[in-house]
């Protein structure tokens, strides 16, 4: 596949061989960045891992930078009160449900109380693919409701290691400062190793990089 111009000016300025420490991967990054957009710092993680393993969860970002999601809730009586005080876009129960099987999808996260997933399981097929079902994993299933719109609120985000054993974390725009970024990729690395499966040995984090948007990788110390 052919390289931009502006890619391969980026890349005179890497040395692909080597292992850079955090602080000049965040800067090498943001100076190569060259887009004529506020292009997205993002982190790759390689993890030794077996197939059956899951490496997933959330966790809150010390320095937020995306834009605010649209919750909604599905919950009832006083629960349903609560998700509208604390800032849920949209509450309701079976009739959110059937308003979402006739093709309404106007949300970006779905928060839901245990007692109606019974019903919410019934849109499987269309929230599942679209990785939007709620989930106890990702705690948007849960009876603090409260306590789930303020985390979103503040930045909440999931992180999920594909089936080759890479996680991929937006964690900054170009325009943030270095250490806000640095301080962002910091949590979101130790949040992956608090998921280390019993079993694996050695190294857990066995590669990482940072990249641009638009921009070649830059590898990582892992230590």
């Amino acid at each position: 596949m052919a390289k931009s111009k502006r890619f391969r000016e980026a890349l005179t300025k890497i040395d692909r061989e080597k292992t850079y420490g955090l602080m000049e991967a965040v800067d090498l990054v943001r100076s190569t960045a060259t887009a004529k957009f506020d292009e997205t710092v993002e982190v790759h993680l390689k993890l030794k891992m077996r197939s059956k393993d899951s490496v997933r969860d959330t966790f809150v970002m010390p320095h937020s930078f995306i834009k605010e999601k649209r919750i909604l809730v599905f919950a009832r009586g006083e629960k349903a009160d609560e998700a509208r005080s604390a800032g849920a876009r949209v509450v309701g129960a079976e009739e959110l449900v059937e308003q979402i099987r006739g093709g309404w999808m106007d949300f970006d996260v779905a928060v839901a109380t245990p007692d109606l997933m019974r019903e919410v399981g019934k849109l499987g097929p269309i929230l599942g693919r679209r990785g939007l079902m709620p989930n106890p994993k990702t705690q948007t299933v849960t009876n603090d409701v409260a306590g789930a719109i303020a985390e979103l609120k503040r930045g909440r985000v999931e992180f999920r290691a594909d089936k080759t054993g890479v996680v991929h974390m937006p964690v900054g725009k170009v325009s943030m400062e270095s250490q806000q970024i640095i301080e962002n990729a910091t949590v979101f690395v130790a949040e992956v190793r608090k998921k280390r499966p019993a079993e694996v040995k050695g190294e857990f984090v066995t590669s990482a990089a940072v990249s641009s948007t638009m921009g070649p990788g830059v590898r990582v110390a892992t230590r």
